[in-house]
């Protein structure tokens, strides 16, 4: 548990220590039941993922809560993987612990962040079980804005990858019955891509990577939209729940009317 995943030998895979990443992941989940209702995944219909080979998670950026709820949602459904995610340059250093678990600093807009960026995902993609997590919209973005545009380190990664898992994820926060609000994320459809080629052996440029995995994500973003707006808990797995109930005078009086009647008092204002 205390070994630390360390750089190869060419020095650009970042350093990952497994009991900082337990640890962190340990905050994150006591952090998240404070502040929201729930965390549920929506998975499709997809294939499990293959276990052998390395994985590119791309998510949409919605919100400051997202690498807390990246580390619980892969603790919870990935366990076994080794998790790296690029964040620019100046939030590394603002938040330095992110350093030692698998976080990795890149300058935006520059060429020499695009080429040390690449040359990172080369050597983390080059282990079987590391996963690469990338917001490729580079900054916050609502989950409703379409068309959506990718920056294109993401087809990058793709054209030059040696064999790697692309998988789009979806995440939004929502307000359904209670109080506090919703983590609802949902996992798209996995793509095999080696080296620019696709599961066809088609060969796509930088750019057509960058268009089709804008509509993967489009596609994922909009099956999450029509499953939160159902409000239906039997669409989602419940990975975490957290606070319940109103709080105060109200929660009092509701606890007194179901002790009065002889009932169970719930805390939750729906049937979550």
């Amino acid at each position: 548990m205390g070994s630390k995943v360390r750089a190869s030998a060419g020095g650009d895979r970042p350093s990952l220590s497994p009991r900082w990443v337990s640890w962190f992941t340990r905050y994150s989940r006591w952090y998240l039941r404070r502040h929201f209702h729930s965390l549920r995944c929506c998975v499709g219909d997809y294939p499990e993922l293959p276990s052998h080979v390395p994985w590119v998670v791309y998510v949409n950026h919605a919100s400051w809560w997202d690498p807390l709820v990246g580390l619980v949602l892969k603790d919870a459904l990935f366990p076994h993987r080794h998790l790296y995610a690029p964040m620019e340059q100046a939030a590394v250093e603002r938040y330095a612990i992110f350093k030692r678990m698998g976080f990795f600093g890149v300058e935006r807009r520059t060429t020499r962040g695009a080429i040390r960026f690449l040359r990172t995902a080369e050597e983390i993609l080059a282990s079987p079980t590391a996963a690469l997590s990338i917001t490729p919209q580079g900054r916050f973005a609502d989950c409703r804005e379409r068309p959506l545009r990718f920056d294109p380190g993401l087809g990058a990664v793709a054209s030059r990858s040696p064999g790697a898992v692309f998988l789009p994820v979806a995440i939004e926060y929502v307000f359904w019955e209670e109080r506090l609000p919703e983590i609802l994320v949902r996992l798209g459809r996995p793509d095999w891509v080696v080296r620019g080629q696709d599961e066809n052996g088609s060969v796509r440029s930088v750019a057509e990577w960058t268009s089709f995995f804008e509509a993967r994500m489009a596609a994922t973003q909009d099956a999450l939209a029509a499953a939160a707006s159902r409000r239906d808990p039997d669409d989602f797995r419940c990975l975490l729940r957290g606070g319940a109930g109103q709080g105060g005078v109200y929660d009092f009086w509701r606890a007194m009317k179901s002790w009065l009647r002889g009932e169970r008092f719930r805390k939750e204002h729906g049937v979550r």
